[in-house]
């Protein structure tokens, strides 16, 4: 794309939301202050795609940027006001406007002395890369270019304004910033800057783990992550981010008797997304589908064994597998319902491989059913994009079994309630036919009859009294009458 069309692009884009910002822009000069479009806003209107969340910068003080948006907006918030920024919404858009920033860092923590500046040539140099250091003077429509940025974006290459190493021991996070880049966008990171990541890995240790995780979750929400996270794994980053990730880079055996499962786990991730949509369709990218699909096999490396004869088992790996997507999501600080549901899909990601040729039984299918729950049609695509194989027959013999697993699914959903699998007596009635006061002993009679209504579905209300009756006798429970 040459710097003409691009410039082209950003004018037509610009002429979308120009109402608005020539509004805000004559306000500004109104009161003696410059307004430009800055950063992200200015790449993506590069790129033909701006958004409607807008980012400016100015001049003006945020004392004074309050007074000049405060009667013009829908809404104005101060919250990020400490660091210069004041937002606005505005027939729909949100937009915030940032004082010129010219901040000075201790290089120990991340957070910057807050110093405004007064010049938007030094305001862009402090940005972390020459992508997102271009400005549109609003008043004259102009662009300022002062780090070559359209020419990195015509390459597609992401570089720093300043040299790598100072922007990123000012602000370590950039360099998680570069592999979130690089999945979003699908630039390549330039080769000082791939140098300064790897010999700065380490500096990742000053940044939160609420921090981390946040540009994680975004390099992963991207459409396509993968060229994000192979450079993670190849500056090291990852080592101090997801070190289970590069630990599944096991060294293949002589007679090549498994997988590379780093490589196999980057694959299901990529077969996980294509079937967000086509596979009972979200409605967005699903977070917790798509850390499954990275760490489904996390626990391969911990349980490899050479076999006689020259096999490799990873026995359990599920299960190990499991307890290390928990300890490390909990370390990255994801809610917990996150952190549960990973776990759950990595635990249960092998189950379906028992199914074989079909000869589950209606109860081992009503198990996989309740055992998934709501995650169910997460497990569907899960399993099916853990099929990675070159074998077409094999991987069609696999999808087919799965389709009939599906099918068999539904058919027993038409005749009972699988999402809601309840025993055919509630508490109150075992305490009743029983004699029993709440205690434990009304839970495990629960218990037994839940795990009958999975092997044997409903049964007929006198049936259940009398498994129920059974089950008590051979317990010591004399029931009543």
């Amino acid at each position: 794309m040459s710097n003409l069309v691009a410039q082209q692009n950003a004018v037509t884009e610009l002429m979308r939301v120009s109402p608005l910002a020539d509004e805000l822009a004559e306000r500004f000069a109104r009161a003696g202050h410059s307004l430009y479009l800055v950063g992200g806003s200015v790449r993506d209107a590069l790129l033909g795609r701006l958004s409607a969340d807008l980012d400016f910068t100015t001049d003006a003080r945020p004392d004074r940027v309050l007074a000049i948006v405060n009667d013009w907006g829908d809404a104005v918030w101060d919250v990020g006001i400490a660091f210069g920024t004041v937002g606005v919404t505005k027939k729909g858009m949100t937009l915030e406007i940032t004082t010129f920033r010219a901040d000075s860092y201790d290089r120990v923590g991340r957070n910057p002395e807050v110093t405004f500046g007064d010049t938007i040539e030094g305001d862009l140099l402090r940005r972390d890369f020459t992508v997102n250091a271009m400005a549109i003077d609003l008043v004259t429509k102009t662009f300022i270019d002062p780090h070559d940025g359209m020419d990195a974006l015509r390459l597609q290459v992401l570089d720093t304004p300043a040299t790598p190493q100072e922007s990123f021991a000012d602000d370590p996070l950039r360099m998680l910033r570069a592999a979130r880049f690089a999945a979003q966008l699908g630039f390549t990171a330039a080769p000082r800057v791939v140098a300064a990541m790897t010999s700065m890995a380490a500096q990742l240790e000053r940044i939160t783990a609420e921090r981390v995780q946040a540009e994680l979750s975004k390099l992963l929400l991207a459409a396509d992550p993968r060229p994000g996270l192979e450079l993670l794994v190849d500056t090291g980053l990852a080592e101090h981010v997801l070190p289970e990730l590069p630990g599944m880079r096991l060294a293949i055996d002589e007679h090549h008797q498994h997988k590379d499962v780093y490589q196999h786990s980057l694959t299901v991730l990529a077969q996980a997304i294509d079937l967000e949509q086509r596979h009972e369709p979200v409605s967005g990218p699903d977070l917790v589908l798509r850390l499954a699909a990275l760490l489904h096999d996390v626990g391969k490396p911990a349980t490899r064994e050479f076999q006689p004869g020259g096999g490799v088992s990873f026995h359990h790996h599920e299960v190990v597998g499991a307890r290390m997507a928990r300890k490390r999501l909990r370390a990255l600080k994801y809610p917990k319902e996150t952190i549960e549901a990973v776990a759950q899909l990595v635990f249960l990601h092998l189950r379906f491989h028992g199914y074989g040729g079909g000869e589950w039984t209606d109860s081992a299918v009503r198990r996989y059913v309740t055992d998934a729950g709501e995650l169910l049609p997460r497990l569907h695509k899960l399993v099916r994009a853990d099929c990675t194989t070159r074998n077409r027959r094999k991987a069609a013999a696999l999808q087919a079994t799965y389709d009939e697993l599906e099918a068999r699914i539904a058919r027993l959903k038409e005749q009972e309630d699988l999402n809601r699998v309840r025993p055919d007596l509630d508490g109150n009635e075992i305490m009743r036919l029983l004699g029993l006061s709440p205690g434990p002993q009304v839970g495990q009679a629960w218990k037994f009859l839940k795990e009958l209504r999975l092997d044997r579905g409903p049964l007929e209300h006198d049936d259940a009294v009398a498994e129920l009756k059974k089950w008590a006798r051979d317990q010591g429970i004399t029931p009543p009458g």
